[in-house]
């Protein structure tokens, strides 16, 4: 195990020197898991200022409560509920949280080098798996949305433009529209290649009377 530089005494008598090495520390752990977070994910810069400072704010958290894991542990998850209040976030948000407290609460015990390890092996992760597409989405992948009128059969209408031109579609969602007038499908496809989009807008256009159609890009998930 790694030795604190604290040593065995309480906050109440770690000396100043140590408390600034240690905030010091936790503040350029926190800038750098920002900075992780973003060249590997969609951002916003009130997200990355938080998790900047979150390692230092743990860490003032664990010095106030003498070192005590436990009580800090219990104080930040009260405090982390305000989180709860807000928009959700994605998964991949919530990991990066949970990394920069647990930096913060090594900080906070005196353990840096420990924090210093953890920040490294953690962000080499987080940019090697942001690099290999071993848990992409398949490429190519489109997301299509349609208006048709109320009297086209919505599951058969477009079956043998989907045939002639994609690889793959899955219907997602069916839901009504314009009091009740219009149905909008949202598909996912992959388009063959050979085909242009615009080709492929045409062909749909000519069967759902010129009505809206979509053609976007999928999204990364909310999966939380």
């Amino acid at each position: 195990m790694l030795n604190s530089i604290f040593g065995s005494s309480t906050s109440n008598s770690i000396g100043i020197t140590e408390v600034l090495i240690s905030m010091i520390i936790a503040i350029i752990l926190g800038f750098i898991i920002a900075l992780v977070h973003k060249k590997t994910s969609r951002y916003s810069k009130n997200f990355l200022i938080t998790i900047s400072l979150l390692p230092i704010l743990v860490e003032a958290v664990m010095l106030m409560v003498n070192g005590n894991l436990g009580t800090s542990v219990a104080i930040m998850g009260a405090f982390s509920l305000v989180r709860f209040r807000s928009i959700p976030g994605t998964s991949k948000e919530i990991l990066i949280v949970f990394f920069a407290m647990t930096v913060g609460l090594s900080c906070g015990m005196g353990q840096i080098w420990f924090a210093i390890i953890l920040t490294v092996i953690g962000c080499l992760l987080l940019l090697l798996l942001n690099k290999v597409n071993v848990f992409e989405k398949e490429k190519g992948e489109k997301k299509l949305k349609i208006l048709i009128p109320e009297n086209l059969e919505y599951d058969t209408v477009f079956e043998d433009i989907f045939n002639e031109c994609t690889n793959k579609v899955v219907l997602e969602k069916t839901k009504t529209t314009n009091m009740g007038s219009m149905f909008e499908l949202s598909y996912k496809v992959k388009i063959k290649s050979g085909i242009s989009e615009k080709e492929f807008i045409d062909k749909l256009r000519t069967r759902n009377g010129n009505l809206k159609i979509s053609l976007e890009r999928v999204e990364d998930e909310y999966d939380l």
